[in-house]
């Protein structure tokens, strides 16, 4: 999908976007020392092993970050404001899994200039995580 900008005027209730991405161990160590999250379930294999996972997990929050990267680049791109973000986490993302993030329009308001989407992020066939984001949209001109 390209990047840039989808304007307000342009965006209609079904379109979607995703974006697919390696949670590689090089990348976990990266967002830890971004977020200064530094769990030993994410960095640690001894400790990975010995969580209820069996195996280290990335950052929930990287994987939800997708859905940024996707707003602020895809859909609707440049120029977009975040205005909220729910999220349901419902299973673990494993160090070196590749996430498969997709959001779609379920909402517009060409009054406000607001966008829902719906947020979905699947390793495989196993969705990871849910949720919701509003964003407001550029205007043409």
């Amino acid at each position: 999908m390209s990047v840039g900008t989808v304007f307000l005027e342009d965006i209609v209730v079904g379109m979607t976007r995703e974006l697919s991405k390696v949670i590689s161990d090089d990348i976990v160590h990266k967002f830890a020392e971004v977020s200064d999250d530094h769990n030993p379930i994410h960095l640690d294999q001894a400790a990975g092993e010995a969580s209820i996972f069996k195996k280290r997990i990335a950052h929930g929050m990287l994987s939800a970050s997708l859905f940024s990267a996707l707003i602020g680049e895809r859909l609707p791109g440049h120029g977009s404001i975040y205005l909220s973000q729910t999220l349901q986490f419902t299973a673990p993302v494993p160090v070196g899994a590749t996430v498969l993030a997709t959001i779609e329009v379920t909402k517009v308001d060409l009054e406000k200039a607001h966008v829902t989407l719906d947020c979905k992020a699947k390793v495989g066939e196993t969705v990871v995580i849910t949720g919701e984001a509003k964003v407001l949209a550029p205007r043409k001109g």
